[in-house]
């Protein structure tokens, strides 16, 4: 079991459906392992709370945390949201519902931005013992071996930290920002990216496919147990506790990661530093163009918490933040 998978559900657009039966980890934390999560969460800025507002003279951002799974419970959020959210003038997204789609359609034709084209596959590249552990949890989501060898790593990665009962259900495409994103055009409100899909493509290719390939043999053992990973995270959602993913990921990732300490605080940083703290930087540049007026900011809730994340980062701009009713 570890917590670096559901993390991965609140920083990235995927979409699916959740509908597993897992059951919450946190019951199983020791006592020490729980005051050591609240330690560290008592010295993490902004840890709680999925809707938030950043106001600044005349503009008022209202800043959503969204998970890119399909709840039921998503239904009542909306509801008590859209009196609110209906009256911003523009609403921002990672990327827009449409700019996902049209990726999609263009993957079709040419899907060398997913899979390895050409040249060595992940079974050249990964060791056979790491592989075989990798091809297991393939299996347990009926992904055969071959066709999993042929994702580029990173890909891979995203595909195992979801469990079968998401990637099988058809009905994939209705977490809370897809939500936002019909509410937005139900009401003719203007719907902005804060990146764009090639924005994506370039994090991912930072590194080359022989490293990606190396990070995910280090890792090949923690896609266990991904049923209760997303129940665990998903109750942390909905309980407003995002920053508590984050607390629990680094805690209990280097036990069961099999790394050393200084292995696993490499592959933590540059996870960190790629999903977290560049992309947050990123966004900034848009959001602070945002003037005079009133919008929404729906991103992955794990942008919220943190030194570098979103709350920090509008608060040194002088932004004053409120908690809001979520």
């Amino acid at each position: 079991m570890r917590l670096l998978p559901f993390i991965i559900s609140l920083l990235l657009p995927a979409v699916a459906q959740a509908d597993c039966e897992g059951r919450d980890l946190r019951g199983d934390l020791s006592p020490e392992v729980q005051a050591e999560v609240q330690d560290a969460l008592t010295d993490t800025l902004y840890p709680e709370g999925n809707h938030w507002i950043a106001t600044k003279d005349t503009t008022v951002l209202h800043l959503v945390g969204t998970m890119h799974l399909n709840y039921p419970q998503m239904d009542g959020i909306v509801e008590r949201l859209t009196p609110t959210l209906t009256r911003a003038d523009a609403f921002y997204f990672e990327i827009r519902q449409d700019e996902m789609k049209a990726w999609e359609r263009e993957l079709a034709a040419d899907p060398s931005p997913v899979l390895i084209t050409s040249g060595p596959t992940l079974i050249d590249l990964i060791p056979e013992k790491e592989w075989a552990t990798l091809s297991a949890a393939l299996a347990d989501r009926g992904i055969p071996s071959w066709m999993g060898a042929k994702m580029r790593p990173w890909f891979l990665s995203m595909t195992l930290a979801l469990p079968a009962c998401i990637i099988q259900d058809p009905d994939k495409t209705n977490g809370l920002d897809a939500r936002l994103a019909q509410l937005a055009e139900e009401h003719s409100i203007p719907q902005y990216s804060l990146e764009s899909v090639e924005d994506l493509m370039t994090m991912f290719d930072a590194y080359s496919i022989e490293e990606q390939a190396q990070s995910l043999a280090r890792m090949a053992g923690t896609f266990q147990n991904v049923e209760d990973q997303m129940e665990t995270m998903a109750n942390s959602y909905f309980e407003e506790k995002h920053a508590e993913v984050f607390v629990l990921g680094r805690i209990l990732g280097q036990e069961l990661s099999g790394l050393s300490d200084a292995e696993f605080e490499a592959e933590w940083a540059a996870f960190e530093q790629q999903l977290l703290v560049e992309r947050n930087a990123n966004w900034m540049e848009h959001i602070l163009r945002i003037k005079d007026q009133t919008a929404v900011i729906a991103v992955g809730a794990g942008h919220f918490s943190g030194d570098h994340g979103l709350l920090n980062l509008l608060e040194q701009e002088g932004f004053m933040l409120k908690r809001a009713a979520f």
